[in-house]
């Protein structure tokens, strides 16, 4: 059964959540993180704070892009900002936990081989052969 925490004073104690709640969870968290780009974001976001004018100049990518994966990466809840001057400058919102889930992709990644980036259903394929 999955399980999520709820804090109880001062204290996470961990609490039942309905199995088809915690699929629909982690279907929004692993799709908020299903993008090249906003995997590339992240990423970047793990060495430091950065602008979007930083991002964009790193990742090669134009500025409605990286606002609007950001957009989707706070909204996800992977990413904080806080005002600097006039401009925002963008965090990993939980910076170990994101660590060990792309740790630990990356071991799945290679203990599946070619499996994962060659499924049909993936959209890789589909977009190497489109």
């Amino acid at each position: 059964m999955a399980m999520m925490t709820t804090e109880t004073n001062g204290r996470e104690a961990p609490r039942p959540l309905d199995e088809a709640a915690a699929a629909t969870a982690a279907a929004c968290l692993f799709r908020g993180m299903a993008d090249p780009s906003r995997m590339a974001i992240l990423q970047h976001l793990l060495l430091g704070e950065h602008r979007v004018v930083d991002l964009t100049a790193h990742l090669g990518l134009a500025q409605s892009t990286v606002s609007k994966h950001l957009a989707c990466l706070r909204g996800c809840g992977l990413v904080t900002s806080r005002p600097v001057g006039r401009s925002s400058l963008y965090a990993v919102a939980h910076p170990e936990a994101v660590t060990r889930v792309l740790a630990a992709a990356e071991g799945l990644l290679a203990a599946t081989g070619d499996a994962v980036v060659l499924c049909p259903s993936s959209g890789a394929a589909a977009e190497r052969t489109g």
